[in-house]
């Protein structure tokens, strides 16, 4: 019998050496849950800082080594994840449209060819000196037949496509470049054949 008391003693204590050890696991899985809430409350906080704070960025045409700051208007491809452009979020590489106007006045400035549609010339045509008219005659010279023709459809639509080049979600900027050439083909691509699923 005594026996029997000191055994069944010592699975008492192991029961409550499991219970103890049952509440840690109860707390580290509260802790946990309070991370996992945290690590979803930051992930809306990136997404709506993406989303709604950034509708401006700056954007490099590289062949005519320019710079100019434009509106974002929309997502358009993004290579890892769909829901990424249903809800318009900015992430690095993504592919987005952007407003070609400051590209287009100063296409218009330099060389004094006018991007777009016809009739759709805005920008008033100022006066220039002999000297500056020259000059400008020359470059639209040089300029004509070297503009792809695949961004001057885009001029005419009046929306670029670029790649964003920074990582908005971390430094609160949306910097990157307007695709062309080979870059713009295969991005082209890979938008119809996304809209054709």
């Amino acid at each position: 019998t005594w026996e029997a008391v000191v055994s069944t003693q010592s699975t008492w204590e192991a029961v409550v050496s499991t219970q103890s050890t049952w509440e840690a696991v109860v707390s580290t899985q509260s802790t946990w849950e309070a991370v996992v809430s945290t690590q979803r409350t930051w992930e809306a906080v990136v997404s709506t800082q993406s989303t709604w704070g950034l509708d401006q960025g700056n954007f490099a045409w590289a062949t005519e080594g320019q710079s100019r700051k434009t509106r974002i208007v929309a997502v358009i491809y993004n290579a890892s994840n769909n829901e990424l452009v249903r809800t318009n979020t900015l992430v690095k590489n993504c592919i987005i449209q952007i407003d070609a106007t400051p590209f287009r006045q100063y296409y218009k400035m330099k060389y004094g060819v006018s991007l777009g549609k016809k009739g759709h010339d805005d920008e008033a045509t100022t006066k220039l000196s002999r000297k500056a008219a020259k000059r400008q005659e020359a470059d639209k010279k040089k300029a004509e037949g070297v503009l792809d023709g695949a961004l001057k459809a885009q001029f005419d639509q009046g929306r670029l496509y670029a790649c964003v080049s920074s990582r908005p979600g971390q430094c609160g900027r949306c910097d990157g470049y307007i695709l062309e050439g080979d870059e713009l083909d295969f991005y082209k691509k890979k938008i119809s054949q996304r809209k054709k699923k």
